[in-house]
């Protein structure tokens, strides 16, 4: 139970084709995503790919300190995993892994998803620990859920947004 006292679902389905699948601590898939350097340098501010070893720590430590979700797209009829996001009250680390999928609005989807789950809860706010400056598309992709830059960090923003 990674936020303390609150079930976690199986799924959020947020349309016929797009849904969150709770993580089950299978995740070869997603190897390939943080294979790209730059994909990393985004999310991590560095670029080297990760090792099994890396990518298995970091979903511990997501999973330990949130609802972590694979972000799934329908395709031919079939659930395919095609990024992550973790679900808290201080922060919502979200990758769309499959390249194909980045900038067709399913991070605004995804975001929009969690807020409701928030509103669920009795969030007043959910924040996001920090967006690099270089960041340009998460930051907008924030932006235009509602979040606003709350806090300068040593490289980019801490955002909130009023639920």
């Amino acid at each position: 139970m990674a936020i303390e006292g609150v079930a976690q679902p199986a799924s959020i389905q947020i349309h016929d084709d797009l849904r969150l699948r709770r993580f089950d601590g299978t995740a070869d898939f997603a190897f390939a995503w943080y294979q790209d350097e730059e994909l990393v340098y985004l999310v991590d501010g560095v670029r080297k790919a990760y090792d099994r070893g890396t990518l298995e720590g970091m979903y511990r430590y997501l999973d330990s300190h949130g609802e972590l979700y694979f972000i799934e797209a329908r395709e031919d009829g079939a659930w395919r995993p095609i990024g992550d996001v973790t679900f808290s009250r201080t922060d919502m680390p979200i990758v769309i892994g499959e390249a194909a999928y980045r900038g067709r609005g399913m991070g605004r989807q995804v975001i929009r998803a969690l807020m409701d789950r928030g509103r669920q809860l009795g969030y007043e706010t959910l924040g996001v620990r920090e967006i690099y400056d270089y960041n340009e598309a998460s930051l907008r992709c924030f932006a235009a859920c509602g979040f606003l830059p709350v806090e300068r960090t040593d490289k980019g923003w801490r955002l909130e947004a009023k639920l």
